[in-house]
């Protein structure tokens, strides 16, 4: 799920927690913005197109953290994948379990950080406007790495966000945290594809893919 109200961390990654929000109180109009309903059909598209991009070719076992109301897992599951999700918001994770009725997919409530999955590895660890608003980056991070199999795959979209007190987590310092971790990393700038966001936006947008050896 996406929260924007956090500062900058310390040089080993921890950030201060952000605001408390009520994602239950949320869940009913988190669809309304366009990047998180993904109602209209460009912003969609725009989506679908990138997933297609960053997930394996084949069907794959794919982990959703702060799946949010499941827009991502919905586009993830069209494209073949088995998806798990998990948020901390019982609210977003009934609206998900509803989302991907007849899906092959499965919803927990949990935390993004220790995500409750037990011993199951995954192809693909997936998780948007989540890590930078965690209080340990670096360790969140760790646990991702262990939940994925051999050349499996993380796919990061963070961003900073705001010009006068700007909040999240800047290219350069999510790739020196992933540098110990991952064999391979991959940026994309998404900050000039307005049809990902429903609009133009000037703030610093991207995606990283890294896989593991």
């Amino acid at each position: 799920m996406s929260a924007h109200t956090t500062t900058d961390g310390d040089a080993a990654g921890r950030s201060p927690a952000p605001a408390a929000v009520d994602w239950d109180a949320q869940a009913p109009v988190f669809d309304d913005e366009p990047d998180h309903g993904l109602r209209d059909p460009q912003v969609r598209a725009a989506w679908a197109r990138r997933l297609r991009d960053w997930l394996p070719e084949h069907p794959a076992d794919l982990l959703d953290l702060g799946c949010g109301t499941g827009s991502l897992s919905l586009l993830a599951a069209e494209q073949g994948h088995r998806v798990t999700g998990v948020d901390s918001s019982p609210a977003m994770v009934a609206l998900a379990r509803a989302k991907l009725t007849g899906r092959d997919a499965a919803f927990h409530v949990g935390d993004a950080a220790s995500p409750p999955v037990g011993p199951r590895r995954f192809d693909t660890v997936l998780v948007r406007h989540v890590l930078w608003a965690l209080p340990d980056p670096a360790g969140a991070l760790r646990q991702w790495r262990e939940l994925l199999r051999p050349a499996g795959r993380l796919v990061l979209v963070e961003g900073v966000w705001g010009t006068v007190t700007p909040v999240g987590i800047p290219t350069e310092r999510l790739l020196t945290l992933l540098t110990p971790l991952v064999h391979h990393t991959r940026v994309e700038h998404l900050s000039d594809d307005a049809r990902l966001w429903g609009k133009a936006v000037t703030d610093e947008r991207y995606a990283v893919v890294a896989t593991v050896a």
